[in-house]
C-alpha cells in the first residue's frame, strides 16, 4: 500500500473536485495547482522510498516528472524570452533529478527537486493579480 491509496468513494470525490478546480481556474492558477500536484507526488515518492515501496515510489515520481513536463510545455518561449528558457532548463533539471533519485533510491535528490519547485511556487503566488491579467487568486 503506498501513500496515494485511498477508498474508491474518497478517489471519485478527490477526481471530482481536482476537475472542478481545474475547470474554475485561470491560467495562473492551473500553474500552482500543477506545482502542488507535483509537490505532492514528490512527497509520497519520499514516503515510498522510505518505506521500501519501490513500485509505489517509481509511479509517484513518474507521475512527478509527468507534471514536470507539462511546466514546461507550459512555457511560452518567445514571449518569456530568455527567463522561459531558464525555467525550460530548470524544469529539465528537476526532471533529471527525479529520475536519478528515483534509479538511486536516494530522498535527499527528492528534497532538492521539492525545495526548488517551492521556490518557484512562492514566486508564482506573489506575481500580483493586475500583473497576470486575472482575479485575485483565494
Amino acid at each position: 500500500m503506498h501513500a496515494y491509496s485511498h477508498s474508491p468513494r474518497l478517489a471519485a470525490y478527490q477526481t471530482v473536485a481536482a476537475h472542478g478546480g481545474v475547470a474554475a481556474a485561470d491560467p495562473h492558477q492551473l500553474i500552482v495547482m500543477l506545482l502542488d500536484g507535483a509537490l505532492d507526488r514528490i512527497a509520497g515518492a519520499r514516503g515510498a522510498m522510505a518505506n521500501g515501496a519501490q513500485a509505489g515510489k517509481g509511479q509517484l515520481i513518474h507521475k512527478a516528472v509527468s507534471i514536470i513536463d507539462e511546466l514546461r510545455a507550459s512555457l511560452n518561449f518567445e514571449a518569456g524570452g530568455q527567463l522561459a528558457t531558464n525555467m525550460g532548463d530548470l524544469y529539465d533539471y528537476c526532471s533529471h533529478r527525479l529520475m536519478k533519485a528515483s534509479l538511486e533510491n536516494k530522498p535527499e535528490l527528492l528534497d532538492e527537486v521539492a525545495k526548488l519547485l517551492r521556490e518557484i511556487r512562492g514566486a508564482w503566488v506573489a506575481i500580483p493579480a493586475a500583473a497576470r491579467g486575472g482575479r485575485p487568486q483565494p
